[in-house]
């Protein structure tokens, strides 16, 4: 890693040959693909139990979209500043320090997206023995893995067709699904309006509590962020497609929770997690199963996809600043960065062996959570000591969006310490490890340096 005298890596403005690939349709569909993955298809049974409001339950997942819309704000200005790919390492390294940046880049570029990737793969599985109930669920995970990163190593050019068509694809399965949902299923006694009493809901600990899980649903607004150096006209397109894409996510999730209570009897949802097939069978019958499972098996190959997109770019753009993971900024004949990919790919296919993947997220969730919360921290801290710098998008509402952003985010953090304090401890000690081998790196660096410079 190149290091100034004041210790602080020398940084470029953005990848070599960026902004010449990647449309705002496509940027657009990463996000989508990324944020609806199989949350939305079971977090409502937890939540009308608590919640027996259709109104409340809706504005809850209103609320969570208007959130992520705060963070969009905060990262799309981030991003036009410093339109380089890798999200969070770009952004904490430029705002605080490069040993920041570095920690949020190695929980991202290790397990970040790898334990989602296997997590999305084993869920198609599963459902896919709703469509292929003689295959194992193992194979169809590692098929579905290896499927991807091939189109992925094929380059940006047939990455950005298969995730546009894979995400039209599953956008126009979620819209015939809502129209079935609204036009054939028998409705149920359930309202949508306000009532008095939901004032109580909406002030209540389950509301707060399930505002946590929503907001893990809405995860992956800031897709875009991570492939900044691939877009064209990033300074313009990251906040469209980031804006375009949580907008699009959040009427879909209110619409599809609208469906799951107009559909089926609040009795059959409450405590279950297969919310969807319950809706389904009282939409399609006795195969309804079967098509809300083949609807989410098509919907969770865009999802992978772009976790296999997005993913490896983080290890990218570190390969660039340290000469140590140089071998992961190599890019194949197509312009892939074919070691980073095939990086993820080996993690995944390890964590999908050992089926340690749900036990890897928990362990992530507090770290990820911090990043975020000290990336959108960052935009009030450069609007502070910064204001010379030039913002080609400053964020809407400031300074109230972001606030709203970091209250929400550090009650999720504080939830997280409360209610799984190993997990979070164990979360906080692999971004520590993420320090140290800074340290290393850097020391390293520091031995190279002087070498370099002699006659």
């Amino acid at each position: 890693m190149a290091v100034s005298e004041t210790g602080s890596a020398a940084l470029p403005g953005r990848l070599p040959g960026s902004g010449s690939g990647v449309s705002l349709l496509v940027a657009t569909a990463i996000v989508v693909a990324d944020m609806v993955g199989v949350g939305v298809f079971t977090s409502l049974g937890f939540q009308v139990k608590d919640i027996p409001s259709g109104f409340s339950i809706l504005l809850l997942w209103t609320v969570g979209g208007v959130v992520a819309l705060c963070g969009v704000f905060a990262y799309s200005e981030l991003g036009a500043m410093f339109p380089r790919s890798s999200g969070e390492y770009n952004f904490l390294a430029r705002a605080y320090h490069p040993a920041f940046g570095f920690v949020a880049g190695w929980v991202s570029a290790t397990i970040g997206f790898a334990a989602p990737v296997a997590l999305a793969a084993m869920a198609f599985g599963e459902y896919g023995k709703s469509v292929l109930p003689d295959a194992p669920p193992l194979a169809l995970a590692l098929g579905v893995v290896w499927l991807v990163s091939l189109v992925q190593l094929g380059g940006v050019k047939h990455s950005s067709t298969f995730q546009l068509i894979a995400t039209i694809l599953k956008v126009v399965l979620i819209m015939a699904f809502l129209v079935a949902g609204f036009t054939i299923a028998a409705p149920q006694p359930v309202t949508f309006t306000p009532s008095a009493s939901d004032f109580g809901h909406i002030a209540s600990a389950p509301f707060a509590i399930g505002l946590v899980f929503v907001m893990y649903s809405f995860s992956g607004w800031n897709a875009a962020t991570y492939i900044i150096g691939e877009m064209r006209d990033p300074e313009q397109n990251l906040p469209r497609a980031m804006l375009a894409g949580t907008l699009i996510v959040m009427v879909l999730y209110v619409a599809l929770n609208a469906v799951f209570l107009y559909t089926a009897p609040s009795g059959e949802l409450a405590g279950q997690l297969d919310v969807a097939r319950i809706s389904g069978s009282h939409i399609f019958g006795e195969f309804g199963g079967r098509i809300v499972g083949a609807m989410i098996c098509l919907g969770l190959i865009s999802s992978i996809s772009a976790m296999m997109w997005i993913g490896p770019r983080v290890m990218m753009t570190m390969g660039e600043d340290i000469p140590s993971l140089r071998l992961f900024a190599r890019k194949s004949t197509h312009g892939a960065p074919a070691w980073a990919i095939l990086f993820q790919l080996a993690v995944a296919n390890l964590l999908l062996f050992t089926r340690s993947f749900e036990a890897v997220l928990d362990l992530i969730q507090f770290g990820l959570l911090f990043c975020s919360f000290f990336t959108v921290l960052g935009v009030i801290k450069l609007r502070i000591t910064r204001p010379d710098l030039p913002r080609p998008y400053r964020a809407w509402g400031y300074p109230v969006t972001p606030l709203v952003f970091l209250l929400v985010t550090g009650f999720m953090m504080y939830y997280l310490l409360t209610e799984r304090p190993v997990q979070s401890f164990l979360g906080i000690l692999i971004m520590i490890s993420g320090l140290v081998i800074y340290a290393v790196f850097r020391k390293r660096a520091g031995r190279r340096a002087p070498s370099s410079t002699r006659g």
